[in-house]
């Protein structure tokens, strides 16, 4: 029973921790609503884009460990993989859809990936190592997260991590792929923007 309330309590604390618009704040400090400008997302690459760069690194930073935290600290609390695993999904959905901003989120890839350092740091350097070279070739940031994304799956499994991670890894990267749709249009029509033009949707 101890274990059921405790796993409640620290999937309860991950979703608000995750709800926190860090993007959204930041823009406000600088008197922007990152909503209403660029692509209107709230995450590190429109921060960046439309308030500066220092902001959208500090973006980036907290939306990571939004994810990262809750993670490491179930794990310090002794909570089951499962437990675990679904503290990290209530983080990362926080994120997605944060009681804060009415449920209107970001995409999710920052705070997925402090979720994935927690749990899977090796397997996470892999994906990291994607999202760097396909961003290299492309200076498309949308599809690096998207390949980055899809690929966390089949990482995940080849490092032979649990049932349990492998099935969550594969619930964020279908939510991630998801969340870009609006990009992937883009990108089959040609339109989407590089790093160096137009803000990024």
């Amino acid at each position: 029973m101890l274990q059921y309330y405790g796993s409640f309590f620290a999937g309860f604390f991950a979703y608000l921790l995750g709800s926190v618009p860090t993007g959204y704040i930041l823009g406000s400090l600088a008197g922007v609503d990152v909503r209403k400008a660029g692509s209107g997302n709230v995450g590190a690459t429109n921060v960046a884009r439309v308030v500066g760069k220092r902001h959208g690194i500090f973006t980036l930073v907290a939306d990571i460990a939004k994810g990262f935290v809750p993670v490491i600290v179930a794990l310090n609390f002794g909570l089951t993989p499962t437990a675990t695993a679904f503290v990290g999904i209530a983080a990362f959905l926080g994120h997605l859809y944060p009681v804060f901003l009415r449920f209107q989120g970001g995409k999710g890839v920052a705070t997925a990936l402090g979720v994935f350092l927690g749990l899977a740091p090796w397997a996470t350097l892999i994906l990291i190592a994607i999202f760097i070279l396909v961003l290299l070739a492309t200076r498309v940031v949308s599809l690096s997260s998207i390949m980055a994304a899809a690929s966390a799956p089949l990482v995940f499994w080849l490092f032979f991590h649990s049932p349990i991670l492998t099935g969550m890894s594969l619930f964020v990267a279908l939510m991630i792929v998801l969340r870009h749709r609006g990009n992937i249009q883009r990108l089959l029509s040609g339109t989407e923007p590089r790093l160096g033009t137009s803000s990024s949707r």
